[in-house]
């Protein structure tokens, strides 16, 4: 039986170097496996000021919404990403699907 070496040094610190750059981005981690090395991630949904984006639409007469529509798209979903080392040594990252 052959034994399969998934990483290399260069690898697992490029791996590292990205999860700590998601870690700085606001990311936490929520499952860690070093045998197969990959590391899921999320970042909670922000709550948005909704007075303040109605009060600000009144004012510039409904162009306002165009940000506040951005603002729920963009910050309103949980996000999930996996980050890992495939087979062949190259490094990855997904969104995971959220239920």
């Amino acid at each position: 039986m052959k034994n399969h070496s998934f990483t290399n040094e260069k690898n697992l610190d490029r791996f590292y170097e990205m999860i700590a750059a998601k870690k700085r981005n606001g990311f936490v981690v929520t499952e860690h496996n070093e045998k197969l090395p990959y590391v899921v991630l999320s970042k909670e949904k922000k709550t948005i000021n909704h007075a303040l984006h109605l009060f600000l639409s009144c004012i510039t007469f409904g162009l306002w919404l165009l940000v506040w529509v951005y603002l729920l798209l963009k910050f309103s979903i949980k996000k999930e990403i996996l980050l890992a080392v495939d087979e062949d040594g190259n490094l990855f990252e997904d969104k995971c699907l959220s239920v």
